[in-house]
């Protein structure tokens, strides 16, 4: 399986490097965003390890990203305010990991984004159907009536996936984390948070007026058709 890394530091691109050729991945090395953007196209990845520091033009690398890649992003950043994360989920971040970061920690996440990537094939899922919005596993595509088709990430997919299988169900939050991260524990609300917000965003009429994805506070979220 390939990775990249991205750091505009040479020695921390190096260490980073080490640590996913540990965790059994071949791992390509590059300084900024700009320099990996045409190969992002010719050469798929199956994670992205992006380092950033300061707060300065982060989500829109993140979203340039996103705009030739849907692998997993782990982001690796400086402590963030709440606000700050939120954007920076919304604009594609699948995990952040604030410094100092623990490299053994980093290195489990990555197994745990590498498996449940790779766990369950796409193909022997089937397509989930109501009346006003398909899922299809095989594109990893969500269509709603008289509307082109939309792409969604690998988390999104999941999270959407776990929801319209469980319709009319209240998910807790922390079986959501469990489902769609991979690992147990208490869940992180605002990595749920960020990610039903960047889900709704794609298949909500109207992102204020829910019709699909609905909030139970304080308890989980739950699928309507």
């Amino acid at each position: 399986m390939q990775a990249i890394v991205i750091s505009e530091n040479g020695e921390e691109r190096e260490f980073l490097s080490y640590v996913l050729r540990h965790a059994g991945l071949a791992v390509a090395r590059t300084a900024t965003v700009k320099l990996v953007m045409s190969s992002l196209l010719k050469q798929p990845v199956d994670l992205i390890l992006l380092s950033a520091k300061g707060h300065t033009a982060v989500a829109d690398d993140v979203l340039a990203i996103r705009t030739m890649s849907q692998a997993p992003l782990l982001l690796l950043h400086d402590a963030t305010t709440e606000d700050e994360t939120c954007e920076l989920l919304d604009a594609g971040v699948d995990l952040i990991l604030e410094r100092p970061y623990s490299p053994r920690i980093l290195a489990r996440y990555v197994t745990v984004f590498l498996r449940r990537a790779g766990s369950v094939p796409v193909s022997i899922l089937t397509a989930i159907q109501t009346k006003d919005i398909q899922l299809d596993p095989g594109t990893r595509t969500v269509t709603l009536v008289d509307q082109t088709p939309q792409q969604l990430t690998p988390l999104e997919f999941r999270l959407l996936y776990v929801l319209m299988t469980n319709a009319d169900q209240v998910i807790p939050i922390d079986v959501i984390i469990e489902r769609v991260w991979g690992y147990n524990g208490e869940g992180n609300r605002e990595l749920v948070r960020g990610l039903v917000r960047r889900l709704r965003r794609k298949i909500e009429p109207d992102p204020h007026q829910t019709q699909f994805i609905h909030n139970h506070p304080g308890v989980g979220y739950r699928f309507s058709a």
